[in-house]
């Protein structure tokens, strides 16, 4: 199903969020651009799985 690939998207951009938040913890010289970046990542994340709830068949 389509709407599954979507959720496994955002599966995979919340971990891509998470991995630059440790790189910012090991390189503080960039750490502002790079929480900045997996705020983001996250944002659009959330915005991903909205899309799916909303577009997901009605169960009744």
């Amino acid at each position: 199903m389509p709407l599954e690939a979507i959720l496994n998207e955002v599966d995979e951009l919340h971990g891509v969020s998470e991995r630059l938040e440790g790189l910012a913890e090991q390189h503080p010289p960039v750490a502002e651009a790079l929480i900045t970046i997996a705020g983001s990542v996250r944002n659009t994340a959330t915005l991903l799985a909205v899309l799916v709830a909303t577009k997901q068949p009605k169960l009744i």
